[in-house]
């Protein structure tokens, strides 16, 4: 799970001194939404409600794990702009690719 954190915090081009910074939900938002996708890219499905539970629980375990650090960097270091933008993606790779259009 080490690879999406590095992987946001590359693509999201963690550059010091931005003004106008992402809200702090905006960053919770994103922290979540990349760990679904890290988690769909790894193909984790669950078709049982056994299995959606235990999903759900590896899912917080690795959110409560990251966030202060991931949380840190987000409202201080990221232009609001990638985080709309990478909140609107649909894969990891779209992710990456908002530090290229931002």
């Amino acid at each position: 799970m080490k690879r999406w954190f590095l992987l946001a915090a590359t693509a999201l081009g963690m550059a010091t001194g931005c003004d106008h910074g992402p809200s702090q939900d905006a960053c919770t938002q994103l922290l979540d939404h990349l760990v679904d996708l890290e988690f769909k890219k790894a193909g984790t499905t669950a078709t049982d409600e056994s299995q959606k539970a235990d999903l759900a629980k590896q899912k917080a375990g690795v959110i409560e794990s990251k966030s202060p650090e991931f949380m840190a960097a987000c409202t201080d270091r990221t232009a609001k702009e990638r985080v709309e933008c990478a909140l609107a993606a649909s894969d990891l790779e779209a992710v990456a690719k908002c530090d290229e259009t931002n």
